[in-house]
């Protein structure tokens, strides 16, 4: 792991206990992880069910798990809680991000473990702040429905969600955020502090700019697809062979270096097309005869003339694709991650430097519970005991009331 001039990562010595699943708490907790913390990932014995979705869901645990030890604890059980009571005591950090109502139901809640550690910052993602949703149940989905970036997103009458858990990933950002700023302020009070991060909030802030749109024009917004555009060329374009590219103008200057590439001296020449303004009035007609230039142009010349010249543009990639962008590949935005059965993949790392490194993966993913001694056993733990925890029925069955989640 490459570290900074110092010899230390941001978050060396902070110890952060994850009891979270799917994405906006692990994505908290990963983030927090790749700063240097050190990162426990509370289980129950089956592990994480993300650990096990398929679809759409297959690479959620990889992705927003790396950097962290498992413990595996079945909270059904009383020596598991309290287990998981005295390494929160030792913590700096808990996250958590399980429904409203669930904490207190478990003695988990933020009052409960703050009287025990009072300098424990405690961050929540819910799908909601406090006010008259903060009881229900949100996802990814119904928070874009709600923020309106569905609606942004999709053509008229066609509401579509972001193509990725955009409000989980970010949820999980602004959790970190939260808990980067207390940790700030604890170093002059002493004291932790409660922080919470929300779903629908996160996505409203999305759709921030859209709102302020009709809040200056007084015209509701139109769906991305059919907005009037504020730059005269913002489109994606076919070319020689069908290959799709997003080509854009925002300036004079961009606007003659495509027209010069492009050989259509007449468009630049001509009285109707001299300001970006003038432009936007001439979409109908202007887009439709650039396209049609475009069409017979080769992709591999027409990116080495646009990077040389900068002229915006990007060629319509796959996810699939990523792992092959020779960007990522030469600049280390790719690294590699051996997973829970010893094979490797590559994974996407933190977009961030410091003093010019990379936050790379310092361990494998952890498979479940594989920290049970490291961690349990200096809290005075035996192995029969952390074995207990674990599910093993090692340790009498009483109490059970509690799901690990």
């Amino acid at each position: 792991m490459e570290r900074s001039k110092s010899g230390r990562l941001p978050l060396d010595g902070i110890r952060v206990v994850e009891l979270s699943h799917m994405v906006m708490g692990p994505a908290c907790g990963m983030i927090l992880g790749d700063l240097g913390a050190e990162v426990i990932k509370v289980e129950p014995p089956k592990g994480d069910n993300t650990r096990h979705l398929l679809g759409a869901g297959a690479g959620f645990f990889r992705a927003y798990n790396k950097n962290k030890k498992s413990i595996a604890l079945d909270l059904n059980e009383r020596a598991s809680r309290e287990a998981l009571l005295h390494l929160i005591d030792t913590a700096d950090v808990f996250i958590e991000n399980f429904r409203p109502g669930r904490m207190k139901e478990l003695m988990l809640d933020y009052e409960a473990l703050s009287a025990r550690n009072p300098s424990l910052i405690y961050v929540s993602h819910k799908g909601f702040l406090n006010g008259p949703y903060e009881k229900r149940l949100a996802l990814d989905e119904v928070v874009q429905m709600m923020g309106g970036l569905a609606y942004m997103t999709g053509p008229a009458g066609r509401p579509l969600r972001a193509g990725s858990s955009a409000n989980d990933i970010m949820g999980g950002m602004f959790g970190a955020v939260g808990v980067l700023a207390a940790l700030h302020e604890r170093c002059s009070t002493g004291h932790g502090k409660e922080v919470h991060s929300a779903l629908f909030e996160n996505c409203v802030l999305l759709s921030a700019q859209h709102m302020q749109q009709f809040a200056v024009t007084g015209q509701p917004p139109a769906p991305m697809p059919e907005r009037i555009n504020a730059w005269a060329v913002y489109d994606v374009f076919a070319l020689a062979g069908g290959h799709q590219m997003f080509i854009a103008a925002t300036s004079d200057a961009q606007w003659k270096a495509l027209c010069d590439i492009v050989g259509r001296q007449d468009l630049l020449d001509d009285v109707r097309l001299q300001s970006n303004n003038e432009r936007v009035h001439a979409r109908d007609w202007m887009i439709p005869t650039l396209a049609q230039t475009l069409a017979g142009h080769s992709p591999c010349l027409l990116a080495s003339e646009f990077e040389a010249k900068s002229v915006p543009f990007a060629n319509i990639a796959r996810p699939e694709e990523l792992f092959n962008d020779p960007h990522l590949k030469e600049s280390g935005g790719l690294a590699k991650l051996e997973l829970e059965d010893g094979s490797e993949t590559e994974i996407p790392l933190l977009p961030l430097t410091f003093d010019g490194a990379r936050l790379l993966p310092r361990a494998p993913l952890a498979a479940v519970g594989q920290h049970n001694e490291v961690v349990l056993g200096p809290l005075g733990y035996s192995a029969q005991q952390i074995k207990g925890m674990a599910g093993s029925p090692v340790l009498s069955s009483h109490d059970r009331t509690v799901e690990a989640g």
